[in-house]
């Protein structure tokens, strides 16, 4: 005779458990990520380095149709995805970038995100030897220029 099995969890404690593992992660990973990077431009737009970063990076980022501090935007999500939403939206709220061009730079920010944040975590683990590591590492932002400039003559 066969015994009864473990019972399924109900599907309300199942929702239960995982908003609560959402929340976690939320609080604890994502918006840290996103307040680290409304206080850093708030901090460069005080300072009037931001002025001066979009000067640096004007003559690359015109290319694709974005403003010269639009390179924050991609220092940031190359870091972490968080992070370069954080200056994202923040660019957006001072009106530093409009639609067309969040159409530009949004793709390209999901095409190198957190590259920096995964590279000790994943490859760091599986041994990828040193010389393949700048490869690996060069691929995705090559393809986010490549994305920019697809995404400006589309938008």
């Amino acid at each position: 005779m066969t015994t009864m099995s473990t019972q399924k969890p109900l599907m309300t404690e199942v929702f239960v458990r995982g908003a609560r593992q959402g929340w976690e992660m939320a609080t604890k990973s994502m918006l840290p990520n996103v307040v680290m990077a409304f206080v850093l431009i708030k901090a460069l737009t005080v300072t009037g380095l931001i002025h001066y970063i979009g000067i640096a990076f004007e003559p690359i980022m015109s290319l694709f149709g974005l403003p010269g501090e639009s390179a924050m935007v991609l220092v940031s999500a190359w870091m972490s995805n968080g992070g370069g939403i954080g200056v994202l939206i923040a660019f957006i709220s001072e009106g530093v970038l409009n639609g067309e061009q969040v159409a530009i730079i949004l793709p390209a920010m999901f095409v190198m995100g957190a590259q920096l944040q995964y590279m000790g975590r994943c490859l760091g683990v599986i041994g990828i030897k040193d010389k393949m590591l700048y490869v690996i590492m060069l691929i995705p932002i090559v393809l986010a220029f490549a994305v920019m400039a697809v995404m400006n003559i589309i938008v």
